[in-house]
């Protein structure tokens, strides 16, 4: 089978080397996406807005990871370039040559991109480029490349709908690496933890994507997202809460207190509980899971604050992300989840006056009262027995920290 010749624009029987074009030159596109592909034989081009990241990485090609563990390993990352995001010609050029699309942007801003790589489509197609293109959203989201799917075909033509269908491809994933707020004198550096996971929908791809060494292919992916998201997503964010509450700086911190610790566990126990029902899975495994998740939270290689970790509370508290939606499966299971609506309780009072989302939760509380910003944030009607618990616990938290606060 001929293939596109990514230098010239045309066909030619020469196989060329894998490329792919990731979008947004972050702390995970460099630390673990970029990471991957590099070492799997890709050039990666990063798209990105930093003027400063897009001038090194031109210039070097290459940079630096080091790995959170006692050694502090340092892997050079090479064959990387990167573009602005603004300039429109030039994404579209590489999105027609390339084999994958990936993102690190945040699901709230593949909107704002999902126009440039329908463009890029369109083009592959006016030359006739039929090559299989692979599109993963590598977000802390359900169905994060289904979201971008759905922006993305708001922008072709309906006519090309058909081949485009033929063509291209948007396998969800589930991606799991910790990488905290870091600063390096070289702002290409990052420092990430040792684990990390991949795992990619094998049953909506089309075929012919190059090998990503690290990354695993699963014919049935929500069981893996679901598992990562409500263990490390929610236990990393209850861990947080709770150290936010008790004046506490680190994750790190937080996990040295017997007693904090032992309330993240709770809470992951709860999820686990749910886990382990709908999808069937070893419930000796699943422990396993969470004693390694735990620990991972421990590493003192990797100071991660709890401002951060907490960050933008009205999107964690929002139905279906990392706190409600697994309350609410669990509760519809005849569970119990006290340990969740305490955590939830936590996070309506994570005030941290840098963070927009923190402000304007607190402004809405003391406006609204919490019973109505319980049901128009975290989306619980007041007649749900989950939302008198989380009043309560909301009520009893208040009370206890401003006593604290005051002594």
């Amino acid at each position: 089978m001929n293939t596109f010749n990514k230098e010239n624009g045309d066909y030619s029987t020469r196989k060329q080397k894998p490329h792919a074009v990731h979008f947004g030159a972050g702390n995970i596109g460099r630390g673990f996406i970029g990471l991957l592909l590099t070492k799997s034989g890709y050039d990666v081009c990063f798209v990105t807005r930093n003027k400063k990241k897009i001038s090194l990485l031109k210039q070097r090609n290459n940079y630096s990871v080091y790995i959170a563990n006692r050694t502090n390993d340092e892997i050079l990352v090479e064959n990387v370039t990167a573009i602005s995001s603004q300039n429109k010609e030039s994404v579209v050029k590489q999105i027609v040559k390339t084999d994958l699309i990936t993102t690190a942007v945040g699901v709230s801003n593949l909107p704002n991109i999902s126009k440039k790589i329908a463009l890029g489509i369109e083009q592959r197609l006016k030359l006739n480029n039929t090559n299989p293109l692979h599109i993963i959203a590598c977000e802390n989201a359900i169905g994060g490349s289904s979201l971008l799917k759905k922006s993305v075909y708001e922008h072709l033509p309906k006519e090309l709908i058909e081949q485009v269908e033929s063509y291209v491809a948007f396998p969800n994933a589930a991606v799991d690496r910790i990488v905290p707020a870091q600063t390096h004198e070289d702002p290409l550096e990052v420092t990430v933890e040792p684990y990390f996971e991949w795992v990619i929908d094998r049953s909506a791809m089309l075929g012919g994507l190059p090998d990503i060494k690290g990354a695993k292919l699963v014919d049935s992916l929500e069981a893996f997202i679901e598992r990562k998201l409500f263990t490390v997503n929610t236990g990393h964010c209850c861990a947080a809460y709770y150290g936010y509450l008790e004046g506490y700086s680190t994750i790190q911190e937080v996990m040295a207190d017997p007693k904090l610790r032992k309330e993240v566990e709770n809470v992951m126990q709860e999820t686990g509980n749910m886990l382990i029902e709908k999808y069937e899975l070893d419930e000796k495994k699943h422990n396993e899971y969470i004693q390694k998740i735990l620990h991972r939270f421990i590493n003192p290689q990797l100071i991660d604050k709890v401002i951060r970790v907490g960050r933008s509370p009205i999107r964690k508290l929002s139905i279906s992300d990392r706190l409600v939606r697994p309350a609410l499966l669990t509760y519809d299971l005849g569970m119990d989840v006290s340990s969740l609506t305490k955590a939830m309780a936590a996070g309506l009072l994570f005030d941290y006056d840098k963070d927009p989302e923190a402000v304007k939760l607190k402004q809405s509380i003391r406006k609204n009262g919490i019973q109505k910003v319980i049901t128009k944030y975290l989306g619980i009607p007041s007649t749900h027995p989950i939302h008198k618990k989380v009043v309560d616990q909301y009520t009893e938290f208040k009370e206890k920290y401003q006593l604290v606060k005051e002594a």
